[in-house]
């Protein structure tokens, strides 16, 4: 059995989930680096970090939205690793929801990738939380609290999976803690976003500036490994934003 903390990030190959793999890599742990689409950058990532220690990083493929796939895929790395120590989930899905031009279906891949996916994955997990003494850190959002104006579906999805912390918090309690990290501007979305709207967005943050995501991995990698007293909260890395949504 593998005697690092083995820790289980989904969506860890790229953006903000590949810092957080980084953090918890340097931190000491073994890192599930989880994908959907992107084999590349999560196979290089995975080189990356066995090339400074041997067999510390292993790469898990996966649409988290099948029904199998969270049973599934949490087998796959206790067969390899052995354990599972903590489970950060990140994967997420974000695209505006106007009221008038929303389906069913867009309904169903913003629940599922936000809400339902996190909930059968904890489900999975938890055998082997309880086992380890673990936590779980769910990435949710400052939009669970205040929406986001045109994205009905998304800031909806991501206040159920802030109630998903606090329930599972109390119904885990006390083997496994659950928290979670709700991140401001950290990174633009791939298709970037106007240089107006992003200096709008800067201005109504206290910190006058955008997040890194090294900020979001720092507040993941203390919750799972150092808040060992603290558990069912939403801890915001968004340089004050919230104050002024």
């Amino acid at each position: 059995m593998n005697k690092q903390p083995v820790i289980l990030v989904t969506g860890g190959a790229r953006r903000v989930g590949a810092a957080i793999v980084r953090r918890l890599h340097a931190a000491g742990c073994a890192v599930a680096i989880h994908y959907r689409s992107s084999a590349d950058e999560a196979e290089a990532l995975a080189q990356e970090l066995n090339a400074t220690r041997t067999n510390s990083a292993h790469t898990f493929a996966g649409a988290l939205e099948n029904d199998d796939t969270p049973t599934a895929l949490v087998d796959s790395v206790l067969t390899h690793f052995g354990r599972l120590d903590g489970l950060v989930n990140n994967a997420s899905a974000f695209y505006p929801t106007p009221i008038g031009e929303t389906t069913a279906a867009h309904w169903d891949d913003l629940f599922a990738a936000n809400a339902r996916a996190p909930f059968f994955l904890a489900q999975a997990a938890t055998p082997a939380l309880r086992a380890a003494h673990g936590a779980i850190v769910n990435i949710v959002d400052i939009y669970a609290e205040r929406p986001l104006a045109g994205h009905v579906v998304y800031s909806m999805a991501k206040a159920a999976l802030v109630m998903l912390t606090q329930a599972l918090a109390k119904d885990l309690a006390p083997d496994v803690r659950v928290n979670a990290v709700a991140p401001g501007a950290i990174l633009w979305p791939a298709s970037g976003k106007p240089e107006e709207a992003a200096e709008a967005l800067i201005a109504k943050t206290p910190l006058a500036r955008k997040g890194e995501p090294d900020d979001v991995a720092e507040a993941v990698r203390w919750l799972l490994l150092d808040a060992h007293y603290t558990t069912g909260q939403v801890i915001r890395v968004d340089g004050g934003r919230a104050l002024n949504i």
